[in-house]
């Protein structure tokens, strides 16, 4: 799909969910107009504030509107659901704890059951306009492939799958060369390629073989501009590294990467230190300061020792750091070489309640503040437990580029805990690896939601 043509199609739906959001949340107010009368105008006002903010927070936070959500109907209608349903919640909690009780029970009700109906409408509305569009040719461009190979088939599947705009029409290919059934058909040799895009009407040639495989590209590259077709090459970087790369400029250098990195901007660095130093600390000061006390004299009187649990654990580039716990078991040697498993005879019995309920983890926001560790990213493992995965897993290094997190993408997908087989680490791995190259502001603070639901809802931590 176009860039331009998703900002605009997000935008949009964006809106019209808010205008009927809106709409609906003042004509129940004027049908119930004889139960409102008197009431406090702040209080719907502030229910009024907490209904917007409540909607467009859990939808950026959950990507309601996002790339992949709206180019699929199903997707789209399902996430709508899912937020729909938290947006309830919020909604809900906003007015027990608000203590609200001059807004009408059943002007709540109606709205929210109103906003139910507006979001299904606006769903098929979005769909028949979808419909609508994709039957009005002039609005597509129609596109034919030159060559019938990998790199051509991969286009064919991406052009449907995100295709919006874009109408393929079938691929320029000797037939000498087809030893399979197309999806699309063989349009005509390669000879032929300018006169059958005219005939067909065809505003986009896409060339999977290069003027360097055959001089005769040049000739069709300048023939299609003097027929006012556009012409691209999509060049098969196999031929130079043998794994999917991300290409960047120099001025007009090319730059081949291994991967996405979002975090290697230091836009992005600056956003998610600053959710960091702000997050970490509020919680050092309304939560630490009070909790502190409390758990170390419930440590203190169970078991002798130190009440922090202080480690040496690989940080980012692989540089270590003493990382910070409660401590949650008794004074042992093998705490800097040993995993904790299920009914681990370390474990106190404190260390068993503060371990399920994530609390031994708290010191760590101290270790975010002072910019060892952030709040979202992969694990960190003991020093010792790095050097033995590292060679279990290829890539495992590779996790090393970020900042350890308190929590991470692995976790709340639930690959937490001992890990027993060789599966679960690279299972982390992949997970943390997806995490570094599909980064945003607004996927960490869906993990930190995520993280805090998954710690009442899991019975399964020790």
């Amino acid at each position: 799909m176009n860039k331009q043509l998703k900002n605009y199609l997000q935008k949009s739906l964006i809106t019209l969910d808010l205008i009927v959001l809106n709409v609906i949340f003042l004509l129940t107010r004027f049908i119930l107009e004889h139960r409102v009368d008197g009431a406090d105008f702040r209080s719907y006002l502030g229910f009024w504030l907490a209904l917007n903010s409540f909607w467009m927070v859990i939808s950026l936070v959950f990507r309601a509107y996002s790339d992949n959500n709206i180019i699929n109907f199903e997707y789209f209608t399902k996430r709508t659901a899912q937020v729909f349903l938290l947006w309830i919640i919020a909604t809900l909690f906003y007015l027990f704890f608000s203590r609200e009780f001059e807004v009408s029970r059943i002007f709540i009700l109606l709205t929210i059951i109103f906003f139910g109906v507006g979001l299904f409408i606006n769903r098929f509305l979005y769909l028949g306009l979808n419909n609508y569009f994709k039957n009005r040719n002039h609005l597509f461009n129609k596109v034919i492939i030159i060559g019938y190979n990998d790199t051509a088939k991969k286009l064919e599947s991406y052009f449907a799958e995100e295709g919006f705009n874009t109408h393929l029409l079938g691929f320029i290919e000797d037939e000498k060369n087809i030893n399979e059934l197309t999806r699309h058909p063989i349009l005509a040799d390669i000879e032929h390629t300018i006169q059958t895009a005219i005939d067909l009407d065809v505003q986009e040639i896409y060339s999977t073989i290069t003027p360097e495989q055959n001089k005769y590209i040049y000739t069709l590259m300048n023939r299609a501009e003097t027929e006012c077709i556009r012409f691209k090459v999509v060049p098969d970087l196999s031929i130079f590294i043998n794994k999917p790369v991300i290409i960047n400029y120099i001025r007009e250098l090319p730059i081949l990467s291994l991967r996405s990195e979002p975090l290697d901007d230091v836009g992005n660095r600056v956003k998610k230190r600053a959710l960091d130093v702000v997050v970490s600390t509020l919680v050092i000061i309304f939560i630490l300061s009070w909790l502190v006390p409390i758990i170390s004299l419930l440590i203190y009187l169970e078991s002798k020792g130190p009440i922090f649990f202080s480690q040496l654990r690989s940080g980012k580039n692989n540089k270590s750091f003493y990382c910070y716990k409660f401590r949650s078991m008794r004074v042992n040697k093998e705490s800097d070489s040993k995993q904790a498993t299920r009914n681990d005879a370390r474990i106190t019995r404190i260390g068993k309640f503060l371990r399920k309920t994530s609390l031994d983890e708290f010191p760590q926001f101290v270790n975010v503040f002072s910019g060892e560790m952030s709040l979202v990213g992969p694990r960190p493992h003991m020093v010792k437990h790095t050097s033995d995965y590292s060679k279990i897993v290829d890539q495992y290094m590779i996790r090393q580029f970020l900042k350890p997190g308190i929590t991470g993408w692995a976790q709340i997908n639930g690959y937490r805990g001992e890990i027993t087989e060789n599966e679960q680490i690279i299972n982390r791995v992949n997970e943390d690896l997806w995490y570094l190259e599909n980064w945003n502001i607004w996927l960490d603070i869906r993990i930190l939601f995520l993280t805090v639901y998954k710690i009442f809802k899991d019975d399964k931590a020790f």
